[in-house]
């Protein structure tokens, strides 16, 4: 028994012995068959590797930057809706005829509490906004600006200012950072009959139209209400402001700006958007729900209550130049002024 289970154990062990053999012949061939990498190849793959991996990198950043594009763009435009509303509420464009004259009303504000006491026929309760297109004509506005132009010639700078003024009244011309006086000038120049009794005359028979107007709309009585100061035209253009006073594009209030004013109105002297007009220009109510903007026209009026109910701006002009006549009115007698006389 001893001799069989020896013999057992010789052969366990031969055929261990060969299958290590056979695994060592299968490892020498396999590592024969296996290439060899040389330093070359290591250092090319290595590099396969770094691309891949900056190729995947530069993928992941650009939908990262994407992303962060989209984002911004998205509140950019929020915010631009938000504080830009002018297209969602327009009052009327330069291309259109108002048959019917707009008017919205607006809650007034406290600025007319003292004002109601002293002069109660008078004073703001009805308060709000109306542009109309036949109240003035072609004619009217024509000659006005003529007469606007004519002022401006006496000024040989008013070719490089953002803004000129002319308040006829005074004599007032906006000379650089000053005023000088256009009456002065043209008696320093001797030109008599510059200006046409023709021009004046139509100068006062617009004021009168737009007194009336506001008188009836607004339920005052005509004699409750007075032209007052100041009553001026304007040029704008798109050249830089040289002063703070040329800066005409910045949001306001004509009663904070200037005490006097209770009714505002502005006749425009060109258009908006068309041959020989601008473009910018616009004027443009800032409410809490929206904008509402108004494209200027020849001959168009638009008259308002001159509270803080009424807050507005002038877009800057892009392009070319905007002509128009700011005509005001107040009810206080004390602060009344005259119609202009023909002063040479």
């Amino acid at each position: 028994m001893s001799n069989e289970s020896e013999l057992k154990h010789r052969k366990s062990k031969q055929t261990t012995k060969s299958d290590e053999s056979k695994n060592v012949t299968n490892d020498e061939s396999n590592a024969k068959k296996a290439p060899v990498l040389t330093h070359d190849d290591i250092k090319r793959i290595t590099e396969e590797k770094r691309k891949d991996l900056g190729k995947k990198l530069f993928k992941r950043s650009l939908k990262r930057i994407g992303l962060i594009c989209v984002a911004f763009f998205a509140l950019y435009t929020y915010r631009w809706i938000k504080t830009d509303q002018s297209f969602t509420a327009w009052v009327t464009k330069s291309d259109e005829i108002l048959n019917v004259p707009f008017m919205k009303r607006v809650p007034c504000s406290e600025d007319y509490k003292s004002d109601r006491e002293q002069f109660p026929k008078c004073a703001p309760t009805l308060c709000g906004r109306l542009v109309i297109d036949d109240l003035i004509n072609e004619r009217e506005s024509a000659i006005l600006l003529t007469l606007f132009k004519k002022a401006l010639m006496l000024n040989p700078l008013s070719a490089n200012q953002s803004a000129s003024i002319l308040d006829l009244h005074s004599g007032a011309l906006s000379y650089e950072d000053k005023f000088v006086n256009v009456y002065g000038l043209l008696r320093s120049q001797k030109k008599q009959q510059y200006f046409t009794q023709t021009e004046f005359a139509v100068y006062r028979q617009v004021k009168d139209k737009i007194h009336k107007y506001i008188a009836k709309q607004f339920n005052i009585p005509t004699n409750d209400l007075y032209l007052t100061s100041p009553t001026f035209f304007s040029k704008l253009t798109e050249l830089p402001a040289k002063n703070i006073h040329d800066e005409y594009w910045h949001l306001h209030i004509d009663k904070q700006t200037y005490k006097s004013f209770h009714y505002t109105s502005l006749l425009y002297l060109n258009t908006y958007y068309h041959h020989g007009g601008f473009f910018g220009g616009r004027f443009v109510f800032v409410d809490k729900e929206a904008n509402y903007t108004i494209e200027p026209k020849q001959s168009r009026v638009s008259v308002f209550t001159s509270g803080s109910e009424n807050a507005h701006f002038v877009e800057r002009v892009e392009k070319g130049v905007r002509y128009a006549i700011t005509i005001s009115f107040t009810c206080d007698p004390q602060l009344a002024i005259d119609d202009p006389r023909l002063l040479v």
